[in-house]
């Protein structure tokens, strides 16, 4: 028998976003006759959205209600190998007693800084996006082991998988330009927008495609109300918690509009230009002597912003800056190609295919 075969996977998912950053993996390894389980923990509103669309793909998937129904889970099956999308509790170290190991692919490459210090935790590969990277978490981490793999979450669109979405199907004008615009849960660029906004822009599709924090938590009812609002406009589609995948809008988009996010990495890396809302609402806690716990989210990988993007300071700068990323949308193709390579690592539709090389090998 194909050992191979034999190999058993389970995604540990966490939160609906990890979705479309493991789903390539798992089912690159589904074709390689692994075994394939996903462990869902419940999101109040939103968890039958994450099982319709793996029942829709026809994976496999339990649910939990907390850490330590997984971690039993995992003690009682021995799965070969379980993949985290974020670092967990030491008290998942448990399940290495059994055989099991642990892999990490961090779900998102944006420039906050735990997308370094997560590899405190004694993973036993970590797959990681590009050779810089790669670098400097293996002279902060020496005792950890880096794979590079590049970013799997983009294989959909670099091999020609990903299922296209047409802007008539989202009742947009397919004559006009359009912006996508793909703002974070918080520290938010969102609630710093008017309701009237998207006259701004009439001139402009306007794809929303809100964190689902925002649009299924109680305490982002701000925001919410701003969606709510925005919706009534023509040229506007926001983007229910059922579309999960931003890599459909990211393919029909002209121009991104986000914070410091993964997105503006991902989308640069399809050589398209970026408007970076520098501007943000934030809690009194993150104000004045308090603002130095904003800045310890974000790491320095931040400088890049400057040379990937049209900085907008203000709400007041943001349509100018699109106007200008949609009349010279070449300009900063160069700093693109350079800072993907960096960000993102290869782009050639394999990542998945690397991952899985590794894990049905080791």
């Amino acid at each position: 028998m194909d050992l191979q075969a034999m190999k058993t996977l389970f995604f540990d998912i966490r939160h609906l976003y990890y979705l479309p950053q493991v789903l390539p993996v798992a089912e690159f390894a589904r074709s390689r006759g692994a075994a394939v389980t996903f462990v869902l923990y419940a999101e109040e509103g939103i968890s039958h959205v994450t099982q319709n669309a793996l029942t829709s793909l026809h994976f496999e998937y339990i649910n939990v209600s907390d850490s330590r129904q997984a971690i039993d889970y995992y003690l009682r099956s021995k799965p070969d190998w379980v993949i985290l999308g974020n670092a967990p509790s030491s008290a998942y170290l448990s399940i290495k007693t059994v055989g099991t190991k642990l892999a990490f692919m961090q779900h998102g490459i944006g420039p906050k800084s735990c997308y370094y210090t997560t590899s405190e935790f004694d993973f036993d590969v970590r797959f990681v996006e590009g050779q810089v990277r790669k670098i400097r978490l293996e002279e902060m981490f020496p005792n950890r082991l880096f794979v590079d793999a590049g970013y799997a979450k983009l294989d959909p669109i670099f091999n020609h998988t990903e299922q296209t979405v047409t802007l008539a199907h989202l009742g947009l004008d397919p004559v006009k330009p359009t912006v996508l615009y793909a703002p974070t849960f918080y520290p938010s660029s969102l609630e710093c927008f008017k309701p009237n906004w998207p006259d701004e822009l009439a001139h402009c599709n306007l794809i929303i495609k809100p964190h689902f924090f925002s649009l299924s938590k109680p305490k982002y009812i701000k925001q919410q109300r701003l969606l709510q609002s925005w919706a009534m406009y023509s040229n506007v589609y926001i983007a229910p918690v059922e579309d999960y995948s931003l890599l459909p809008f990211m393919q029909i988009s002209d121009v991104l509009l986000s914070e410091a996010s993964s997105t503006v990495f991902e989308f640069a890396a399809l050589d398209k230009p970026v408007v970076w809302c520098d501007f943000y609402h934030v809690r009194w806690t993150y104000r004045g002597i308090f603002s130095f716990r904003l800045n310890q989210r974000l790491d320095q990988d931040l400088s890049m912003f400057h040379e990937l993007c049209e900085r907008a300071q203000s709400p007041k700068d943001v349509k100018r800056k699109i106007e200008h990323c949609l009349a010279n949308k070449q300009e900063k193709s160069k700093a693109r190609t350079t800072i993907t390579l960096s960000m993102a690592g290869k782009t050639d539709g394999k990542c998945s295919e690397r991952v899985v090389d590794y894990l049905l090998s080791n």
